[in-house]
């Protein structure tokens, strides 16, 4: 194993997401490398400190003050306000029922889908998973999906903006097949998942954190897609910004 491989894996290890035989591997080359074995120990230390750190903001007194001093003086409620408002709330209720249960159901369909894609970017990491087309040449990954998928992804060429193509692959998120174009950045690996969608709306992009990884989603021209890394959330923002653009104006 590789310092490169090593170092793509060492938060995998640390959160105790590894399986057995590449923790195994892991541990072997850092018993090996002191390099590898002080980035770990300093992870550590960074994920100890902030676990303990206190980031809790008290209100200050004064200001607690300035605030209840603002708001108006209650009035006594009549009868006829209280029944108004008691129908009018009623009926609000209901109203709001219904879409907190619409509501919810997307979030939780989200989060399913955000926790397979990161599952799927860590099988991606084991070795011989990255992928199963392997060129920096988009006019050799672009064909390869023809026929795998019904849409085939856009593959871009961004080596001139620092995000190097690896090749693509298939995989599986929220149990369908889709396409996954792989950059690196530096030591990191970029997951491009890529999925058609009903919709053709385009969806401005939204930057989570999922398991320690950032993942940045947006959806255009009827295709959805979701970019995992453990880059930084400015380094992969601005991958995601520069594939967007290259999308539109292509």
């Amino acid at each position: 194993m590789t310092c490169d491989e090593a170092e793509i894996l060492l938060h995998a290890l640390l959160d105790g997401e590894l399986d057995a035989g590449h923790a195994r591997e892991v541990e072997l080359h850092m018993a090996a490398c002191a390099h590898c074995a002080a980035l770990l120990q300093a992870y550590g230390q960074i994920r100890d400190q902030m676990a303990h750190s206190n980031l809790r903001f008290a209100t200050p007194p004064l200001l607690r003050q300035r605030v209840e001093t603002s708001l108006p003086p209650a009035r006594a409620p009549n009868r006829r306000g209280v029944l108004k408002g008691f129908a009018l709330g009623s009926a609000l209720s209901a109203l709001a029922a219904t879409g907190l249960v619409v509501l919810v159901r997307h979030q939780e369909d989200e989060q399913r889908i955000l926790s397979d894609v990161v599952s799927a970017h860590l099988r991606s990491l084991q070795a011989g998973h990255l992928t199963d087309v392997l060129s920096t040449d988009k006019h050799t990954v672009k064909p390869w999906f023809n026929g795998r998928l019904d849409v085939a992804p856009p593959v871009i060429d961004l080596a001139a903006q620092g995000f190097t193509l690896i090749g693509g692959r298939l995989d599986y998120i929220d149990g369908r097949t889709v396409g996954v174009i792989v950059y690196r950045r530096r030591i990191h690996v970029i997951n491009l998942f890529v999925a058609q969608t009903s919709n053709t709306d385009t969806y401005p992009a939204k930057l989570e954190t999922v398991q320690g990884f950032n993942i940045r989603h947006w959806s255009q021209r009827g295709l959805s897609y979701w970019a995992a890394s453990d880059l930084n959330s400015e380094e992969l923002a601005d991958f995601g910004s520069k594939f967007e653009h290259a999308v539109n104006t292509s």
